[in-house]
């Protein structure tokens, strides 16, 4: 069932697959996860607000048509739910005359087996931001893309190391995040000089630290 306003929506559940498992951004009574039967996840949705812009979009993930997604189902307190549905609204759907996602009730299976209702916003293949790209295309975006909320291959390694943490493997992005590789730190400055004058003189041992950027 499609919800085209936050009145419309009548379940105190809300089903997430990207960013919502590792910033939800609302309160919520419990979270669970939960299994989501007809979709899978994918990098099928440009980005040119939140992980790009119009001359570098973005790639960020969809619930996209067929097979099946494991994601996180929070159940929202009676006390904040509106204003956490108003805020996903907001959050999803910044223009709604650009609106890429269809905020739809959806079914799902939580993980003791029970079936519950949910909340969540499916990409929309009509709409010019749905995108079916290549591997080597999505890991162009996701090396070289940034937008309002940080860079773009934030967004997917906080994605898959969410769901790592949560016991769930995602093949696909397992592989994205692996071809993806290690985060370069910036050289410093006179390093090429530095680099020069070291390979000139013999050298006994070497060794670094290693540099970990924040995400």
């Amino acid at each position: 069932m499609i919800c085209n306003r936050p009145e419309d929506v009548h379940t105190d559940w809300v089903f997430g697959y990207g960013s919502l498992i590792w910033n939800p951004e609302f309160e919520y009574e419990s979270a669970d996860l939960a299994r989501a039967h007809g979709y899978h996840r994918a990098f099928c949705v440009r980005s040119t607000l939140y992980r790009g812009t119009p001359q570098r979009p973005g790639v960020v993930l969809g619930l996209d048509r067929g097979g099946s997604c494991v994601g996180v189902a929070y159940r929202l307190p009676p006390a904040t739910r509106m204003r956490a549905i108003e805020g996903l609204f907001l959050r999803e759907i910044p223009d709604p005359s650009i609106a890429i996602y269809v905020p739809r009730i959806i079914d799902i299976r939580l993980s003791d087996g029970s079936a519950q209702q949910a909340l969540t916003f499916v990409a929309d293949r009509a709409k010019p931001s749905y995108q079916r790209l290549s591997d080597a295309e999505i890991l162009e975006r996701l090396m070289l893309c940034h937008g309002m909320r940080g860079a773009n291959r934030d967004y997917a390694v906080n994605t898959f190391e969410a769901l790592q943490a949560r016991g769930v493997f995602d093949a696909r992005l397992q592989r994205v995040i692996r071809q993806l590789g290690p985060l370069q730190a910036p050289a410093p400055p006179h390093s090429q000089e530095a680099a020069a004058s070291a390979a000139a003189v013999p050298q006994v041992a070497q060794g670094g630290a290693e540099l970990a950027a924040s995400r």
